[in-house]
């Protein structure tokens, strides 16, 4: 059920954005209207969160390490995985967010016969995760022909990298189908393990159908249904939109605004769900603090001031009950008068 809410809403900006691409007047609220919005309200939400996230008290040392912390000159200190330094720290972060290494120790549980749990190494992940961001991330950096007028030479330095093994005309890239099989891959994970499909929510499956079907159209517009657009006026709007004077051409074609439109509604749903990890991967003070516990003493500056309180200031002020409970004191209770 949550995975066929998430093809439904996905169906649903589909229709919405075919039938009102044939509205008359509706393309320029879809070609230019809506990415703006989207736009805004990405870089708003983004700057959002990573300011709240900053604004967040850290009062406890609480990084995640796996290794031999900086000890005694004579024991081997593990720089990667128990940083000392701020380089280290540096070096740690670059591993992390450019290879996934944590992802990379990423295991299974197995049960056996009598019965036996056990945990054994699983790549797959880490492969397919790598495929996925970078091919996504090949794919951004692509589109900026679209925007910039001239085309840059690193731009096509990186389409020549991506088009290395050219099949068929036009070339088939490497990221086209790394983002598919990437996609795929995590959304039949999802499925088929009974574990992760347990957990998951429909926020978990909805991206991945929404990138998915962001592929499929961009392929689509590429290498069956080019004779559907017009390249010249849909560079002439995208180069429009980055010079703040955007121009809406004839017969740019519908699947183009599908296009569009399912990435501003990419854009829109960014900051607010989990793929906030690309912001918040350097907010993690698991992953950015450095592992000096021994030399840094740190307090945390939430805890009440704490004044000391001896055992005789301690029976001045429950002695009563303490005489009254049977247990010995120091001082007896000074006699009381007699009443009247």
């Amino acid at each position: 059920m949550k995975y066929a809410l998430s093809f439904l809403a996905v169906i649903a900006l589909v229709l919405i954005a075919w039938l009102g691409s044939q509205i008359p007047g509706m393309p320029y609220i879809f070609g230019v209207a809506f990415p703006y919005l989207a736009i805004a309200v990405f870089l708003g939400g983004f700057v959002y969160r990573v300011v709240q996230w900053a604004k967040s008290p850290v009062p406890f040392s609480i990084q995640t390490t796996c290794g031999q912390a900086k000890s005694l000159d004579f024991i081997k200190h593990n720089k990667l995985e128990a940083p000392h330094t701020t380089a280290q720290v540096v070096a740690r972060m670059a591993l992390e967010i450019l290879t996934f290494r944590s992802l990379f120790r990423n295991t299974h549980a197995e049960m056996h016969q009598g019965p036996k749990i056990t945990y054994e190494s699983s790549k797959w992940l880490w492969i397919f995760a790598l495929i996925f961001h970078y091919s996504f991330l090949l794919i951004i950096l692509r589109h900026m022909r679209l925007f910039l007028n001239p085309v840059p030479f690193w731009v096509q330095w990186l389409e020549t990298l991506d088009a290395l093994f050219q099949v068929g005309a036009p070339t088939w890239y490497m990221s086209d189908v790394g983002i598919l099989i990437g996609v795929g891959f995590l959304f039949a994970r999802r499925l088929t393990n009974v574990k992760v499909r347990y957990i998951s929510l429909l926020n978990d499956y909805f991206p991945l159908v929404l990138i998915f079907t962001i592929a499929i159209t961009g392929i689509l517009m590429r290498y069956f249904l080019r004779t559907d657009i017009d390249i010249v006026n849909i560079k002439q709007l995208t180069v429009g939109l980055a010079a703040l004077h955007p121009t809406i051409g004839s017969d740019i074609g519908a699947i183009f605004f599908i296009h569009l439109f399912l990435v501003c509604a990419l854009l829109v749903y960014f900051p607010y769900s989990k793929l906030m990890h690309m912001g918040g991967v350097f907010m993690s003070p698991t992953r950015n603090m450095k592992n000096n516990s021994r030399e840094v003493r740190h307090l945390n500056p939430w805890n009440p001031r704490i004044l000391p309180h001896s055992y005789a200031g301690y029976e001045d002020e429950f002695r009563e009950f303490m005489v009254d409970a049977g247990i010995p004191v120091e001082k007896e209770l000074p006699p009381q008068k007699d009443e009247e």
